[in-house]
């Protein structure tokens, strides 16, 4: 974990929901394709471990992807989380139903994204973090950049971060 700014330590004390896309931050955006058609994707058991540390700690947790497969839901479940959202084409529209049904408010959100679909919901919430290997346009509008690229413990990196800087 890099040093950060006092600015961003003041940011992430105030989280209390960590929001994330999928592929390219859970999975390395990869895909994996069976001869049959079955699609698999590759989910780090770091970051799952990660978002049971943050339940446990009273941080909401889950799940906001583009993407229409089950696989995405299926993990969600087996990790218990908050919320799941699939299929979500307008991500900033399920923050406000998020922050609506729950009064929470942009600043006690954070998100994790990578690609253009997510440059709303990151220009929106309180903290906004992206991988390492993240499109350069989305890396030069969040707060913070991770060292690891997706897949490889993004979210556990910023689970982490959270319950440090909340102490």
């Amino acid at each position: 974990m890099q040093k950060i700014s006092k600015k961003i330590s003041q940011k992430i004390k105030k989280i209390k929901v960590l929001l994330t896309d999928v592929d390219g931050v859970l999975t390395d955006g990869g895909m994996y394709y069976t001869d049959s058609g079955l699609t698999m994707k590759k989910f780090n058991v770091k970051d799952g471990m990660g978002s049971y540390i943050l339940r446990a700690a009273g941080i909401k947790v889950g799940i906001v992807t583009s993407d229409k497969s089950e696989i995405a839901k299926v993990r969600g479940e087996r990790l218990n989380l908050d919320f799941i959202y699939i299929g979500a084409l307008d991500k900033k529209n399920i923050l406000n139903e998020i922050c609506s049904q729950n009064n929470f408010s942009y600043e006690e959100i954070a998100f994790i994204g990578d690609d253009v679909n997510d440059t709303e919901i990151l220009s929106t919430v309180g903290f906004s973090v992206s991988p390492k290997d993240a499109l350069p346009e989305i890396k030069k509008i969040v707060d913070y950049i991770s060292d690891k690229k997706g897949g490889k413990g993004v979210f556990r990196e910023v689970a982490e971060m959270i319950l440090k800087y909340r102490k």
